[in-house]
C-alpha cells in the first residue's frame, strides 16, 4: 500500500511553508501594560451581553494603548474600522450621557 507523502504529522501539509495572516498577530502583552484597558473593554462585553458595539470605544483605546506601548504596528485608526463617521458618532453619544 503507497503512503501519501502530502499529510504530514497530523494531517499537516509537508514542505509547504506557512503564510502569516496581514493582521491579528501580534506580541502578547507580557508586561501587562494595556491591562487596564483590555479589562474594562472585557467588562463593557460582559455587562452588554456580547454586543461589541456598546464597546467601540474601549476597544479603540485598547488599540491606540497597544500602539504606543510598541505592542503592534502603529496604523492610521481608520484602517481599523474606527474612521471619521465612528468619531462623530462617538461624540454624539458622549454628548447623551
Amino acid at each position: 500500500m503507497k503512503q501519501s507523502k502530502q499529510g504530514g504529522a497530523f494531517g499537516g501539509n509537508r514542505g509547504l511553508r506557512p503564510v502569516p495572516p496581514e493582521k491579528g498577530v501580534f506580541p502578547l502583552d507580557h508586561m501587562h501594560l494595556c491591562d487596564l484597558e483590555k479589562k474594562e473593554y472585557l467588562n463593557c462585553l460582559k455587562s452588554s451581553g456580547h454586543k461589541s458595539d456598546n464597546c467601540r470605544h474601549l476597544s479603540k483605546k485598547y488599540l491606540v494603548c497597544r500602539m504606543e506601548k510598541n505592542l503592534m504596528a502603529k496604523q492610521d485608526m481608520s484602517e481599523l474600522g474606527f474612521g471619521k463617521n465612528y468619531d462623530a458618532e462617538t461624540s454624539s453619544e458622549e454628548m447623551e450621557q
